[in-house]
């Protein structure tokens, strides 16, 4: 069995803005930890971990997206639909003909739809009762 996974990192250049908008886009502002380049927010048993590359006391460093798409299966996927829309976060790509920040039903049978936070990290909200794991 493969040990479990649980954190991801999303770099970000401002935790109050990181804080904000994930507290919204989720529904859950998550806590600040001691450090104050840290905020995490539990999904699941993973935690998001939102760090302030400006904080972690290296002059220079700009945040850097991860190179692809984070998955999160929520229970009601129009809701964060609509906070996505509030936020302006929709993704414009194109998703197998279709678009990326369109709330769709994909080709392997998902219900989803796809944003980029403002530092470029992607991320896919998809409703959990069309879960694709490959079983």
């Amino acid at each position: 069995m493969a040990p479990p996974l649980y954190r991801i990192i999303l770099q970000v250049d401002n935790l109050d803005k990181a804080e904000e908008f994930y507290g919204k886009l989720l529904g859950d502002r998550g806590r600040r930890i001691p450090r104050a380049s840290r905020h995490y927010i539990d999904c699941g048993p993973v935690i998001l971990a939102l760090v302030d590359v400006n904080g972690e006391g290296i002059p220079g460093l700009e945040p850097k997206p991860l190179p692809d798409y984070i998955y999160f299966a929520v229970s009601d996927v129009e809701a964060v639909y609509q906070r996505a829309q509030e936020l302006q976060c929709l993704s414009t790509e194109d998703v197998h003909g279709e678009s990326a920040g369109d709330l769709v039903k994909r080709p392997w049978g998902e219900r989803s739809f796809y944003v980029h936070d403002p530092w470029g990290n992607g991320l896919c909200f998809v409703d959990e009762s069309t879960l694709f794991t490959g079983k």
